[in-house]
C-alpha cells in the first residue's frame, strides 16, 4: 500500500477572511486526528508547511500561489492536488483518500 500525503500550508497568523476559523496549524492537528481514526489501517503522512519560512523547492509554488492571492490559506493538497483552502470540508477530503485508495 502507498503512503498518502496530506500537505496543510498556512501561517501562524490567520488570514483576514478567517477570523473565526482555526489556525492552520490546528486544521492540519484536526485532520490528522479525524482522518488516522477514520483510516486506521491506511498509511497517511501529514505535512505542516509554514508560508512564512524557508520551503523545499517542490512547495515553492503553492506557497507563491497564497501569497499571490490565488488561493486562501490553508491550503490542503493531497498528493500534489489541491483539494480544499480556507476552510476545509472534511468530507471532500475524505472522497479524495477515498479515490486514490481504489
Amino acid at each position: 500500500m502507498s503512503t498518502v500525503t496530506i500537505s496543510i500550508y498556512g501561517a501562524e497568523v490567520k488570514c483576514a477572511s478567517c477570523v473565526n476559523l482555526p489556525t492552520s496549524l490546528e486544521t492540519k492537528e484536526w485532520l490528522e486526528a479525524a482522518l488516522s481514526r477514520k483510516y486506521p489501517n491506511t498509511s497517511l503522512q501529514f505535512r505542516y508547511i509554514d508560508i512564512d519560512q524557508e520551503v523545499m523547492e517542490t512547495d515553492k509554488p503553492y506557497v507563491e500561489a497564497i501569497h499571490n492571492d490565488e488561493y486562501f490559506y490553508p491550503l490542503i493538497v493531497i498528493d500534489d492536488e489541491i483539494v480544499a483552502e480556507g476552510n476545509p470540508k472534511l468530507k471532500v477530503i475524505c472522497e479524495k483518500i477515498e479515490a486514490l485508495l481504489k
